[in-house]
């Protein structure tokens, strides 16, 4: 089932740099765990959460959140703003993906 939604696969596709902590195609939710690609003292955690089937931009919505450590027992914790640079980016990347996959099954279809 969650194979034949376009937004969905392409999250998946997106997403898959990161360790993913919950994956619920049910409830519409895609929630990587803790990761940090250069800096050890900087994490992030991505939230994907899908309100329709439809590919357009207000159909999901993307939440990140940014961890700074000082220490192991110094963390802060923030949301990064909706339009940030890596939800923006991240939105476009799932759609233009999402898009292409429409296309390749419309073209199976013919």
């Amino acid at each position: 089932f969650a194979s034949s939604n376009p937004m969905w696969r392409a999250s998946m596709d997106k997403l898959s740099f990161a360790p993913l902590s919950v994956v619920d195609y049910g409830g519409g939710v895609i929630i990587t765990d803790w990761f940090s690609e250069e800096n050890d003292e900087e994490e992030i955690k991505i939230s994907v959460r899908f309100l329709s089937n439809e590919i357009r931009s207000d159909s999901i919505k993307i939440i990140t959140h940014k961890r700074v450590c000082t220490s192991s027992k110094n963390c802060k914790t923030n949301v990064l703003s909706s339009d940030s640079k890596i939800n923006s980016e991240l939105r476009s990347v799932i759609l233009k993906k999402a898009s292409l996959l429409e296309k390749e099954k419309k073209k199976k279809k013919k």
